[in-house]
């Protein structure tokens, strides 16, 4: 039985302009978990405190709406009944697992580059030859993430990619992550020794895969990103 360990961030904050939170972006947990579900896998849960809150914008209509909606709201669905079983990161073994997947929300730009727990189970992961994928903003949780074989940071000479720039001028948010002094996806790349790679657009459906390490742009790119990730595996 294969099994994925799916992160997500535990940061909840007043974070936009019009004084919305950010968290977890739904799809980008809801679609990972259903395509590693339908392949029989088992989920667990994760992020770094053992808790978590939605990014206010990902509920809205424009992007959960029919069949994802319906889950969503539905307390007895395989989705909602496995978070309830969200563990927290350092409670977890990382030789239990076979892939590790970021999901992500602003919110891990917040938490990823600190979060310990993860990154250690990322790491060990990773080490033991499993599979490391991150979609949107889950690319964060390179930030300071070391390769145990190699002691230099896990994305050194691999190519990744990871919502864009342009994206977040588009957002309106990049102001406030400068004064947050939050990295961007390509800073990150930038600053852990990775090439990083741009889509035709910000929200083109489109994921990278370097070995045993997967990563996605966007909310639209979860499904491919994780499917990525088991073709990988």
């Amino acid at each position: 039985m294969v099994k994925v360990l799916l992160a997500l961030t535990s940061a909840n904050p007043v974070f936009y302009n019009d004084g919305k939170k950010t968290g977890v972006f739904v799809v980008e947990a809801l679609h990972p978990f259903e395509v590693y579900r339908k392949k029989g896998f088992e989920v667990q849960f994760s992020s770094e405190t053992g808790t978590f809150g939605y990014d206010e914008h990902s509920t809205g209509e424009d992007f959960l709406n029919g069949e994802d909606r319906a889950v969503f709201e539905d307390p007895n669905s395989d989705y909602n009944v496995s978070l309830k079983n969200i563990k927290k990161a350092s409670d977890l073994d990382a030789k239990d697992y076979d892939i590790f997947f970021a999901s992500a929300g602003h919110g891990s730009l917040i938490d990823y580059p600190k979060a310990k727990g993860l990154q250690k189970l990322a790491a060990g992961i990773y080490d033991k030859g499993g599979v490391v994928s991150a979609v949107c903003h889950g690319p964060a949780i390179f930030e300071n993430l070391i390769d145990l074989k190699t002691n230099e940071p896990l994305i050194k000479g691999k190519k990744i990619t990871g919502f864009t720039d342009v994206g977040e001028d588009i957002l309106n948010v990049t102001d406030i992550m400068k004064k947050e002094n939050l990295l961007t996806i390509k800073q990150v790349a930038e600053k852990e020794g990775a090439t990083y790679l741009e889509p035709e657009g910000p929200w083109a459906n489109f994921a990278v895969t370097d070995g045993r390490l997967v990563t996605g742009v966007n909310p639209q790119s979860a499904v491919k990103t994780a499917e990525e990730s088991i073709a990988a595996l």
